[in-house]
């Protein structure tokens, strides 16, 4: 076994024991150091495989990796402020599956001119908006469950009030629809200095662009109607759906469908 794979499947592992524990003893001390244990080896082996050749590699296994490691940063941060004990049980989950797939499905493809600065700001930004938005997504699966519980009386002790959840998934989805614009914008207008070649409307720009209208669209919806509950988390899932197939739906096909 090569020391990469031990490292890997270390990382992963813990991650499985973080979120057994936050589903059994949320407030337990060896969580609080050993999830940013986890997040600190994640995050070392994302900058192996997307920067550790010098230039950035790409693919569909470190793509979902880095975005999920970005989700459970961000959880790890709120949660500092917050009761999200159960989302973050989650959000471990998913990482340490993340790890296991990055392991999985190890090819990658070089960006051309990744050298250049406004790429690699243009990348940041776009994985930060994924990452947000994908927050805001669970977000809204947990909200909708939280409300099931509530009307069927079943509603555990310690649950984060729903309201705290609303304004944390508003305030979420406004800054990552910033970053999706700034994305979006740098994608369109700088096709050719950033990518060597011209924009061309792609099933992923075709998406993203969905995705920024229905992010838009909730946040207008928000503001001049005050959309909320059932309506708010409908149009939050949708988007960050559309979300995931402009890139990783595409880079799913390429790399794992087509390629069999």
């Amino acid at each position: 076994m090569s020391p990469l794979l031990l490292v890997t499947l270390c990382v992963s592992a813990l991650y499985g024991w973080v979120a057994w524990r936050l589903q059994r003893t949320p407030r337990a001390a060896s969580v609080r150091w050993l999830l940013p244990l986890a997040l600190l080896a994640h995050g070392a082996l994302i900058y192996h495989s997307v920067l550790g050749q010098g230039d950035i590699r790409l693919g569909f296994g470190n793509s979902l990796s880095t975005i999920l490691w970005l989700t459970a940063l961000a959880y790890w941060l709120a949660s500092q402020g917050a009761p999200l004990a159960r989302l973050q049980s989650w959000v471990s989950g998913l990482a340490a599956v993340s790890v296991l797939i990055m392991a999985l499905f190890t090819a990658t493809h070089a960006i051309p001119n990744s050298q250049a600065l406004a790429l690699r700001a243009h990348l940041v930004v776009s994985f930060l908006a994924y990452g947000l938005l994908a927050v805001a997504a669970l977000h809204a699966v947990l909200m909708t469950m939280l409300e099931k519980q509530l009307h069927r009386g079943s509603l555990q002790n310690g649950a984060p009030p729903l309201l705290t959840l609303e304004a944390m998934l508003f305030r979420t989805i406004g800054v990552g629809f910033a970053l999706l614009t700034l994305a979006l914008f740098s994608g369109v207008f700088f096709s050719e200095e950033l990518f060597g070649t011209a924009l061309q409307f792609s099933h992923k720009t075709v998406f993203a662009i969905l995705s920024w209208l229905v992010f838009g669209g909730l946040l207008l919806g928000r503001h001049f109607r005050g959309w909320r509950g059932r309506t708010a988390l409908v149009w939050t899932i949708t988007g960050f759906t559309l979300l995931l197939l402009a890139y990783l739906g595409t880079q799913f096909v390429l790399e794992v469908v087509l390629r069999r």
